[in-house]
């Protein structure tokens, strides 16, 4: 009889956030959690950055050579918006996720718990139907001015995760534009690619629909609907949005085959919820004549080395003190221990 192909219910969700407000943006997207499982949802994707936001038309004060006082002010309103990994913020999430039975993916500015506190990087953050985190993805590069503000990712945050769905993983905005980094995700065997974006450009829709026939994968891309007046009135930088459009993303997520057609939108000048459902057995079908890293792939010729370490700035060593003198033989010094905070989830 064989293996039996999978039908499987998916939803993106183009929504706005409420700007640089980290729980009122959390309680919406729960609200929406449960909206997309109402209608059949078993995997559920957010934008990129969506908490507690996307900085659309903000340079917080940046120019060569010097730094605003605003900017630093409006950074640091960024900063404690941001989400830490684990904390409160992550286990609503993840009640969220569990409450709906459903995988959630979720993009959130992710402020750093491991070393100084002060670094932020775009994350991606996996629950599984349980409401446990279960993985995460820090966004390798920032793109232009998203470096003014955010750190770089590293080779031990790029998984797919084997789910009941199907293989599950992605990578963040302009990192598809990233051949390598791609590849990475196709080694993984990845089926349901995850494409959270901050790109509401038409150039755009050809990049998931070219990932889609390069992964012979489902493409799943979610962008946010952001205007202008959504930022708060008292945003320390508020000259830098008078020359901004008042529509700063208009969307234009989507949902796309192995084949490179759309099974839902592009969705475009509001926000909304796209749902589908994937007959995985188109994966394979497609991979019958293409296959980028099996019967298509030349090792031989062209081969690809990913670090999966993690790369920390500061590592600690201890060497243990020679034998104590005679007169405090038998007397065993206890050595203190170093502080762990916040260890990272499982991979």
């Amino acid at each position: 009889m064989g293996d039996a192909f999978k039908k499987v219910t998916i939803a993106v969700v183009q929504a706005s956030p409420v700007v640089l407000d980290r729980e009122a943006t959390i309680a919406k997207a729960c609200r929406l959690v449960a909206e997309a499982a109402s209608r059949g949802a078993k995997l559920v994707l957010f934008p990129e950055a969506y908490v507690p936001a996307y900085l659309w038309g903000l340079r917080l004060g940046v120019a060569l050579g010097s730094r605003s006082s605003g900017g630093r002010q409006a950074f640091a309103r960024y900063w404690a918006n941001a989400v830490e990994v684990p904390s409160a913020a992550t286990e609503a999430l993840g009640e969220a996720a569990r409450a709906a039975g459903v995988y959630l993916a979720i993009g959130v500015i992710e402020r750093d718990s491991t070393y100084s506190h002060g670094t932020l990087y775009c994350t991606l953050l996996y629950f599984d139907p349980t409401g446990r985190l279960v993985a995460k993805h820090r966004k390798l590069k920032p793109t232009a001015a998203e470096r003014y503000i955010w750190g770089e990712g590293d080779g031990s945050t790029l998984p797919v995760l084997n789910t009941d769905l199907g293989r599950v993983g992605g990578l963040i905005c302009w990192e598809n534009y990233m051949p390598l980094a791609r590849m990475a995700m196709y080694a993984q065997g990845v089926e349901l690619y995850l494409a959270p974006t901050a790109d509401s450009r038409d150039s755009w829709q050809a990049t998931i629909r070219h990932i889609a026939c390069e992964g012979r994968c489902f493409v799943l891309a979610c962008c946010q609907y952001a205007s202008k007046d959504m930022y708060p009135a008292d945003l320390e930088v508020q000259d830098e949005l008078a020359e901004a459009p008042q529509v700063l993303s208009r969307g234009g997520s989507a949902i796309v085959d192995p084949y490179g057609d759309y099974l839902a939108g592009p969705l475009f000048g509001e926000e909304g919820l796209l749902v589908a459902e994937l007959d995985t057995g188109q994966i394979v079908q497609a991979r019958m004549d293409f296959d980028v890293v099996g019967h298509y792939a030349r090792p031989d010729v062209l081969q690809l080395r990913v670090n999966r370490e993690p790369q920390a700035s500061v590592s600690f060593t201890f060497t243990a003190p020679r034998s104590a003198p005679s007169d405090l033989a038998g007397e065993t010094e206890q050595m203190p221990q170093p502080v762990q905070r916040n260890p990272q989830p499982a991979q």
